[in-house]
């Protein structure tokens, strides 16, 4: 399997060399096949690798492929970890990335840029696949930051476009701040068990945990509990959690086909998957634990909201994006790590669903995103009308959707967490806070989304009559990828949901403290198979959540659309909460941003060319100058000058002497 591992890795590499070398040379068809064929066997051969690990009874396998640096016994490598979770991240990223890179024939058919979009999306796969498939920290790292990279280059694809330009700026230095956290845990890691490597790090995680650190004199921390907190630092900023989430709504300045790739299977995803993947670490530290969890609560819902008054299609679907992140964290926290990778996985078939009906129907109207534009759209494009219908019911949890096993399988999962025995006070109040979070978010859920779905395919023809001239279905390169992904949002869950989430689908690739094994819990208490959790529906104070949120935008939006601008008029104040992202922004740019800058031209102009320039450099040679002035005027050229002076100097040298003695 060596052979395949670095062909999944490799093929997406060199294809965006191609494409971005030698576009002009093969044109623009010859950039889109060579990618598409090299993300497809990347696809192909992770389903087979996943085919052997589930069916064939293939044994986890962890390869060191070269090693790049020996320092102080210290090994850098590079290498793959393949195992249940990692096989399972290799299918969603490369299928989805695949269905990206055919949608974007017809997405960016008449972008001058077209050649250098495919290399980078497929550069951006490679990323991934790295990140996902990497054996050691170092690796990780790598990929890290490579997503980052290529996530920095696509947000700001359009670089003529000044909100291009800042949206890929924000999300650089935002993430720049996570990272600052995530290299330091990683340094952490390396200093407490003197490796990288996984395994390692892993057997010694025991040892870690019962040592303490003391960052501030006199006040000790637990080493495993400062290590934890670091790397989630860099999930928050790679998954987009509160407060590091404000690059991600603005990263929409980009193309379509990349805000799904973004959202549903690379980069946001990063952050779940390393928490996952740390879970030998985590599982020692409840005090992180209950950090991630307060920190995916706060962002599930209260990101939720937001996505409630945008207008933009994308920007919706960006904030649902937010919330269901939060909701995966939230699941981490709770120890629950299979649930978050559960609804990871299906969340990026129905993300990735939505956003490209949402681009469907930007192509379909011009351009124009604007959802009070937009109405009745229906009846001109079926295709995208059912597929963003599936999307949008699996992403409010309607039962049998892929969205509905894991949303509400993760959500009682943090509702019985309080079962657990020795589970303190304090635990059991964030447990609480956290269930009620996700629980309120699934009405929060059901209202955006259908907002946005009922204003764009029903209701009353709000589109300019050149826009509605021209309107139709969307060609087949777009429309397929749709199909594609709306099976798999349909359907997946009930065939899936039993063993990973309690078939024990991930082995030892997962580890939960025997403790804090809540699912374990409840599949001896709950779990009867999917259709029995189908059956036993009405039970479910989610499903009649997610009923009200539907009939409340139903009713707001086609029934009464005057209502919303009567509430919108009489709780203007929280309207303008909400509309301004709770000023965060604000703060960021007005306040943290601004301040830096006023810093910046303060030590530049007061440190560089005050102290600086004025006095250390150009005052220095000022004083020399006139130093040198005044000796001028003793070099008179007399030679009885210079005995005089020597003979002066003499005896105030003998002087001295006779003094000292």
């Amino acid at each position: 399997m060596y052979e395949y591992y670095l062909t999944i890795v490799l093929a997406p590499l060199a294809a965006a060399i191609i494409a971005g070398l030698f576009g002009k040379k093969i044109g623009r068809a010859g950039a889109h096949w060579i990618t598409i064929i090299a993300v497809g066997i990347s696809c192909l051969l992770s389903l087979l690798v996943l085919r052997n690990m589930f069916w064939g009874g293939a044994e986890p396998e962890n390869i060191s492929v070269y090693t790049w640096a020996v320092t102080d016994g210290l090994r850098m490598e590079v290498g793959f970890l393949v195992d249940r979770l990692t096989a399972l991240m290799m299918c969603v990223v490369s299928f989805v990335s695949l269905m990206v890179h055919i949608y974007t024939i017809g997405y960016m058919h008449e972008d001058p840029g077209y050649q250098r979009f495919f290399s980078y999306i497929s550069l951006f796969t490679f990323s991934m696949l790295m990140l996902v498939m990497s054996n050691n920290f170092l690796q990780l790292f790598f990929g890290w930051e490579a997503v980052g990279l290529v996530s920095y280059l696509l947000i700001g694809f359009w670089f003529k476009r000044e909100t291009a330009i800042f949206a890929n700026l924000k999300a650089f230095i935002v993430n720049r701040i996570g990272d600052f956290g995530f290299i330091l845990g990683i340094s952490g890691v390396v200093m407490f068990s003197g490796s990288l490597d996984y395994a390692t790090v892993f057997a010694a995680a025991e040892g870690i945990a019962a040592q303490d650190i003391e960052v501030i004199a006199g006040m000790p921390w637990n080493a495993m509990t400062l290590v934890c907190i670091l790397l989630f630092i860099g999930a928050m900023g790679k998954s987009a959690q509160a407060p590091l989430h404000v690059w991600l709504p603005d990263s929409m300045a980009g193309p379509t086909p990349i805000s799904a790739l973004i959202h549903a299977a690379t980069m946001v995803t990063a952050g779940i998957f390393m928490v996952a993947r740390m879970s030998p670490l985590f599982e020692f530290s409840t005090t992180a634990l209950g950090v991630v969890i307060i920190i995916g609560a706060i962002t599930a819902f209260f990101t939720g909201l937001l996505g409630i008054v945008q207008n933009d299609i994308k920007r919706v679907v960006a904030y649902s994006t937010l919330s269901q992140l939060g909701y995966m964290t939230v699941a981490l926290g709770a120890s629950a790590y299979s649930a978050a990778i559960f609804h990871l996985m299906t969340h990026a078939f129905f993300k990735a669903l939505l956003f490209l009906a949402a681009g469907s129907v930007i192509i379909a109207l011009h351009h124009e995103q604007d959802i009070r534009k937009m109405g009745g759209i229906r009846k001109y494009m079926p295709i995208t009308y059912w597929t963003a219908l599936i999307g949008s019911l699996a992403l409010i949890g309607f039962p049998g959707s892929s969205g509905f096993f894991s949303k509400d399988l993760l959500i009682e999962a943090v509702k019985e967490s309080h079962w657990r025995e020795g589970v303190s006070m304090g635990d059991q109040i964030t447990y609480w806070i956290a269930y009620l979070s996700v629980l309120l978010g699934v009405f929060v859920t059901a209202l955006y989304s259908f907002r946005m779905f009922f204003l764009v395919f029903h209701g009353e023809e709000r589109m300019d009559a050149e826009a509605k001239s021209h309107l139709h279905e969307t060609p087949a390169v777009v429309t397929v990828p749709l199909i594609l992904l709306a099976i798999p949002s349909a359907i997946i869950g009930w065939f899936t949901a039993g063993p990973v989430l309690f078939g024990n689908y991930f082995g030892e690739s997962i580890f939960v403290a025997e403790s804090q094994d809540v699912l374990a819990h409840m599949g001896e208490t709950i779990w009867h198979g999917s259709a029995g959790l189908v059956t036993h529906i009405h039970k479910s104070p989610a499903f009649w959540l997610a009923a009200a949120g539907t009939f409340t935008a139903w009713f707001l939006y086609l029934k009464r659309p005057d209502i919303p601008e009567t509430i919108k008029n009489k709780v203007s104040g929280l309207y303008n909460l909400l509309d301004r992202k709770y000023y965060i922004d604000d703060l960021y740019i007005n306040g943290i941003a601004a301040g830096g800058r006023w810093v910046g031209r303060f030590l530049w102009e007061k440190g560089d060319e005050l102290i600086i320039d004025g006095v250390l450099v150009n005052g220095t040679a000022k004083s020399v100058g006139r130093l040198a002035g005044i000796m001028r005027q003793i070099q008179t050229g007399y030679l009885y000058t210079y005995a005089f002076a020597m003979i002066i100097g003499l005896t105030m040298l003998l002087g001295w002497l006779v003094w000292l003695r």
